[in-house]
């Protein structure tokens, strides 16, 4: 298995309560503010999910044009103490370049599930680790298993972190341990559970017990991703649907806008 590069995040300044400068982040999507300007909708390391208005981010002549783009680490200032604060600068934190194809498909489908599941201002560095560590597997044009892996424990660290996910070592309604052998089954409303006859997706329990103890270790990114990297195909492909059910139920109910064109693209292709 493949050594994954350290995250190194610089640390940012909060000048006063008001100020913040240099603090590590990526753009998660934006939308018009006015003729000239952008709300921004930013994920950064030490303030969570905040939203920012980019004066005259639409006018040929700003700085911000060629900065504020997805799947990029930048360096973000702003100020201001309302719901929607003013950027004041951003840099380009540098050491990639954007993914291209399907990764930057899946670059977008993970921001999409971090604006659907995260609060704003509700501060998760270990989550923004593992998207940093995501960007970089995606933009590097890792093998797809690789890539696959790699998302599916993006998503495994995402629902644990917004405490959407049960624990994976024993069964959520009786606490019973998991045998190593038997199936279990993952479902939105009653969590980890025996599989059913009828169940055309679960693990085995000791995949679960793997799982649970990657997530609790001091690295959980690299561990996680080792572990969802070693199971075997079938296994992967069935915590892939177990997972998508989970973040679908999680995140309002509604097909994510990323899952609907990649299924469409799919569509075009098969005719």
């Amino acid at each position: 298995m493949r050594e994954w590069p350290a995250v190194v995040c610089p640390k940012s300044i909060v000048i006063g309560m008001k100020r913040v400068v240099h603090e590590p982040g990526y753009v998660l999507h934006h939308y018009d503010w006015s003729e000239s300007s952008l709300i921004v909708e930013a994920f950064t390391r030490a303030h969570g999910r905040v939203a920012l208005v980019a004066k005259g981010a639409k006018r040929p002549s700003s700085n911000f044009r060629s900065v504020l783009l997805p799947l990029q680490p930048l360096l973000l200032s702003w100020g201001g103490d309302g719901e929607i604060r003013t950027l004041k600068a951003a840099e380009w934190g540098g050491g990639q370049v954007m993914p291209r194809g399907d990764a930057l498909l899946s670059g977008f489908y993970a921001n999409e599930l971090l604006l659907r599941l995260l609060a704003r201002e509700d501060a998760h560095p270990r989550l923004f680790d593992a998207y940093a560590a995501l960007v970089h597997a995606l933009a590097a044009g890792d093998a797809e298993p690789l890539a696959a892996a790699a998302l599916r424990a993006f998503e495994l660290l995402l629902l644990r972190e917004t405490g959407h996910l049960p624990a994976l070592d024993a069964q959520t309604l009786t606490l019973a341990p998991l045998q190593a052998s038997e199936p279990y089954r993952l479902v939105a409303e009653g969590g980890l559970r025996a599989a059913h006859a009828d169940d055309a997706a679960w693990l085995p329990g000791q995949s679960w017990r793997r799982l649970a103890a990657s997530l609790a270790d001091e690295a959980p990114w690299t561990a996680t991703l080792t572990v969802v990297a070693g199971l075997p195909g079938e296994q992967r492909g069935s915590l892939r649907r177990q997972l998508g059910e989970l973040l679908h139920y999680h995140g309002g109910g509604a097909t994510l806008r990323t899952r609907q064109l990649l299924q469409d693209a799919q569509r075009l292709m098969a005719t």
